[in-house]
């Protein structure tokens, strides 16, 4: 069982009045791997008005080492999760994000003191220390975990973990991260006996295997330390873990996806038929809308800080929340 450490206290509280909303500063010590010193920071934003009986999102970050805003030191520059709070926060809702793994102030501390690849416990055991500060903290009633792209996954398993109230898929995968990779590794060309390999890599690896790159092609992706974080994350299928969340679920997806495909949406779909699902045709999977075809424009939202998140989503959150 995953063990989790609190800090009930706000550390460098800091509080200021932008927009008639109340922000606070939230951190959380992690527990795995055991013995490492490392603090994980976020933020917390309130709707100005009575604190109480409140319901509060906590945002799930996607692939990577992705900060509280939606961006990371890899070139995503989108401000994705703090547009997306700002909208929750104008539709009565609090909002919690923090900054993963490698990411934010902390990304220096991870540098020197985490030594491997997160695994996905990792990423599920700060989920869950997230939400029992959330749940801990009076002001609220309920608790909802909102996970975006790889943070579907990992906000499921949190969501069910810690007994969060509601649960919400955003542009989140529905395979296996084995048949994601065989979608969005393969190459359309190239070398037939590259594209035999990568195929029989990933079948290896979901069995639990090591494997031996050959081709320069996949050495670095699948180098040996890379490896144990592949085949924990391919023993996860998200269809399997949301039927296991017993509470409300949402998923929205985005119908202008060049990362995921219809079969994820029919998967999460056919997993929890009884979920409350919206698809925005438009949006792409940075939650921002793209009117064109061209894969470069769509891409081009993922670095456009300022270009809001697609109209109408943050109000679905917020009906589904019960406001």
């Amino acid at each position: 069982m995953i063990r989790f450490t609190l800090i009930l206290a706000f550390v460098s509280l800091f509080v200021y009045r932008s927009n008639a909303q109340t922000t606070e500063a939230i951190q959380y010590k992690i527990t795995q791997p055991a013995n490492v010193d490392l603090t994980l920071t976020g933020t917390l934003t309130i709707p100005a008005g009575s604190p109480k009986n409140r319901s509060v999102v906590l945002i799930v970050g996607g692939t990577g080492p992705i900060d509280r805003d939606g961006n990371s030191p890899y070139g995503l520059t989108g401000n994705t999760y703090k547009l997306l709070a700002d909208s929750l926060v104008t539709q009565g809702l609090a909002v919690a994000r923090y900054d993963k793994r490698f990411s934010g102030p902390s990304r220096a501390d991870a540098l020197t003191r985490l030594t491997q690849p997160p695994l996905p416990d990792d990423y599920i055991s700060d989920a869950v220390g997230f939400i029992r500060l959330l749940q801990a903290d009076g002001r609220f009633r309920q608790v909802i975990v909102a996970g975006h792209d790889e943070g579907s996954l990992v906000g499921m398993l949190a969501a069910r973990q810690a007994g969060a109230n509601k649960f919400i898929s955003l542009a989140g995968a529905g395979r296996n991260l084995a048949d994601l990779l065989k979608d969005r590794l393969m190459p359309a060309t190239g070398p037939a006996d590259v594209r035999q390999e990568l195929l029989g890599l990933l079948d290896s690896l979901r069995a639990g295997q090591t494997v031996h790159p050959q081709s320069v092609q996949l050495k670095a992706q699948f180098a040996p330390r890379n490896q144990p974080a592949y085949r924990a994350w391919m023993q996860l299928d998200p269809t399997r873990e949301l039927k296991a969340f017993s509470g409300p679920v949402l998923i929205i997806q985005a119908g202008n996806d060049t990362q995921l495909s219809p079969v994820d949406t029919e998967q999460l779909r056919s997993a929890r038929p009884d979920a409350a699902f919206v698809l925005f045709n438009r949006m792409t999977h940075q939650l921002k809308n793209y009117e064109g075809s061209s894969l470069i424009g769509n891409r081009q939202t993922y670095n456009q800080p300022t270009l809001p998140v697609t109209p109408g989503f943050a109000a679905v959150i917020a009906q589904f929340a019960g406001i």
